[in-house]
């Protein structure tokens, strides 16, 4: 018999990898948009939003179950206008409908499937389904909605009422009017001890997630107290973490978490947002420690990345799957007889190395590679010359990127996303301030070039890119996250393009996201597609929320040229949420941070001469989270920079702290002494 012929729905003429994963599914699904709310309206059906992501391994599960089922699917098309969003492509639309399952008492997650009456109003919801679950709920739903609409209805009135209410509100948050203070600090600090993982490092129990907002704050808190006991938590996290299976001991990057609190069992997508920011909180912590484990960490994963997620333009694509033939982990993992085939006699020192059993740690007799010791240890352990093992360990790993590469690969959700590369530029940018690599360099020049060239549209970003076409109205985190990074790029390359940049968006999403009354800013532009509620995000999550990054650019900008509206928003907006940072600094780890930089006075560092990209990168080589530099080989008209020159021809160090100068210098490690002292007040100062 002819097999029947798929016909696609309209999801064929998507961008988005997701999407166009579903465009073949017998549901008559649609793009989120005005044509599919207005066929509920008009047909008076409830609406099935059914939101997703392509990195998603229970979404792909559902959709095999569900959605790829005939009789499942005539169910949902004879009842439901049916909505596939792409939650990656759509916060907003993600946000909203998240918002509305908590409300309704329900656990959120993905597969997010939220039900709506033809008004696009919220008023039932859940997550994975059985099939049969499923079925069933379609027909009550269905049923309910013809016999009892007023009761849906009205509970529908209920979640937007919800929906709109503010986010301070919901936190029960008021302005403080005090500003910062020690003890404060330190409580701050205390209330995010109770969570640390003594053993294992980390955050909590099982499922681990990275956090690197939370680790950056740490980071932060101890170059402010030198308290030992916080940088023994960072150096045990940052070990386990690139010790565990979490970490791609072969080819580097990191998977998105562990599904045990020991680091060993990732889900194993990896996702852009995850490996920018832990390229960042690496190279940092390197500065403290210099730590070799911390440098090839770096240098791994920026690898992978180059390799794996770069597009040809110089951009970042967004992930790659968990799965590949349909079986998770398939691509990374290895038995002890293929390791035996391929090593022969060495193969007894590789699986000591990585810990390769014959019964195997993971699936079906399967090894997910891992260590638990510094190289120097081990080769000490088994009377092996730390050189001699380091030439084995790179042969043992390039002879298994070779044997990987013949696999099948993971799928690639190839839309470049302007926030996630944002993320991922600032990775690059930071990498370069610590280590210097000209190779770095480039891919950060190259990328910030492409995201300006491709997201920016007059003086607004575009949110996805992909075949050449940008599209969706930036959100609060493409600005946020962009003006961030250029920050950081103008401290490595002392372009001042990239800083007027960065002016240019901030002073754009003043204009049109930010909410005079709160003193916060809105997710959305004001002049996008306007949802049942405009929300705000304030919770710093795996990605720190855009507020937070927000009032850190302000922070940042109102330094760099001489803005007190800026300073002053920066401190109105931390004021709103001081409460909350004290009291869950878990949530709360980018404004820790900000908390941090209002608390110990920043170092305005400007460098003026021939010699200013040589002197930034000594300045660089050390640890001063609350140092903000400024340079030119000329003269300027940056307010730091102005009137400024460099002393008889000498390339020259000016270090002031609020507005007040210390005596020029020549040297770095006078500057460093400069900095040391700080402002009168000594501020502390890491460095080795």
């Amino acid at each position: 018999m002819a097999q029947k012929e798929k016909i696609p729905n309209k999801l064929i003429h998507e961008s988005s990898p997701y999407l166009l994963q579903h465009a073949y599914n017998p549901v008559s699904w649609h793009p989120w948009g005005e044509e599919a709310l207005q066929r509920a309206r008009q047909e008076d059906k409830p609406i099935l939003v059914s939101i997703g992501y392509a990195a998603c391994h229970w979404c792909h599960v559902m959709e095999h179950q569900s959605f790829e089922n005939e009789k499942i699917a005539k169910v949902m098309n004879e009842h439901f206008v049916c909505i596939k969003v792409d939650r990656e492509e759509r916060p907003d639309v993600d946000a909203v409908h998240m918002d509305a399952l908590q409300a309704m008492g329900l656990q959120g997650g993905w597969p997010l499937n939220v039900f709506l009456n033809s008004e696009a109003k919220p008023f039932y919801g859940g997550t994975y389904f059985t099939p049969q679950q499923w079925v069933n709920l379609l027909l009550n739903i269905a049923e309910a909605y013809t016999k009892d609409r007023q009761k849906l209805d009205k509970s529908a009135e209920q979640f937007v009422q919800h929906l709109n209410l503010s986010e301070l509100k919901r936190f029960g948050l008021q302005q403080s009017q005090a500003g910062v203070s020690e003890e404060e600090f330190e409580e701050l600090y205390k209330n995010l001890g109770r969570q640390f993982d003594k053993k294992h490092g980390g955050f909590g129990t099982a499922p681990k997630f990275p956090m690197p907002a939370n680790l950056k704050f740490l980071l932060r808190y101890h170059a402010h107290t030198e308290n030992p006991a916080t940088l023994k938590h960072i150096n045990l996290t940052l070990h386990e973490m690139a010790y565990g299976g979490l970490y791609d001991q072969i080819g580097g990057g990191f998977a998105r978490y562990s599904v045990d609190e020991k680091w060993l069992v990732p889900h194993f997508e990896k996702m852009l947002y995850d490996n920018g920011q832990l390229i960042s909180l690496y190279s940092e912590a390197y500065l403290l420690t210099k730590e070799p484990l911390y440098k090839a960490v770096v240098y791994e994963t920026i690898a992978f990345a180059e390799r794996e997620l770069m597009s040809e333009e110089g951009g970042f694509y967004s992930s790659l799957d968990a799965d590949s033939e349909g079986v998770e982990g398939k691509f990374y993992v290895f038995t002890r007889k293929e390791l035996q085939d391929l090593f022969g006699a060495e193969e007894p020192i590789l699986s000591k190395y990585y810990h390769v059993t014959t019964t195997g740690n993971f699936e079906h007799g399967q090894n997910i590679l891992h260590r638990r010791i510094s190289d120097a240890h081990f080769a000490k352990e088994n009377e092996l010359e730390l050189e001699v093992l380091e030439e084995m360990v790179m042969m043992w790993k390039e002879k298994l990127m070779e044997i990987r590469s013949l696999r099948i690969r993971p799928g690639l959700d190839d839309k470049i996303l302007c926030s996630w590369n944002a993320i991922m530029l600032k990775g690059l940018a930071d990498a370069y301030y610590t280590f210097g690599n000209k190779h770095f360099l480039y891919l950060a020049v190259r990328n910030a070039a492409f995201i300006l060239q491709h997201f920016q549209q007059g003086d607004r970003l575009l949110h996805t890119y992909k075949n050449g076409r940008a599209s969706i109205n930036g959100f609060l985190e493409d600005y946020a996250l962009l003006i961030r990074a250029l920050i950081r790029v103008y401290e490595i390359t002392f372009d001042e393009k990239y800083l007027r940049e960065a002016r240019q968006l901030t002073d754009y999403t003043l204009d049109n996201f930010f909410d005079e009354q709160e003193q916060l800013f809105f997710f959305t532009d004001q002049n996008a597609e306007k949802l049942v509620a405009r929300k705000k995000e304030l919770l710093d999550n795996v990605i720190p929320s855009s507020n937070s990054v927000m009032a850190t650019n302000l922070y940042l900008l109102g330094l760099y040229f001489d803005e007190e509206r800026y300073e002053q928003l920066s401190d109105a907006m931390l004021a709103q949420v001081k409460e909350l940072v004290v009291k869950e600094p878990g949530h709360m780890g980018n404004w820790s941070s900000l908390y941090f930089h209002k608390l110990q006075p920043t170092a305005e560092v400007a460098v003026v001469g021939p010699q200013a990209p040589e002197m930034r990168s000594e300045l660089s080589s050390f640890y001063i989270p609350n140092m903000l530099l400024a340079g030119t080989e000329t003269q300027s008209e940056l307010p730091l920079l102005k009137d400024r020159s460099a002393i008889n021809g000498k390339t020259t160090v000016y270090v002031c702290y609020n507005k007040t100068c210390q005596l020029p210098v020549h040297i770095a490690a006078e500057a460093l002494e400069q900095l040391q002292k700080g402002n009168g007040e000594n501020p502390k100062f890491a460095s080795l």
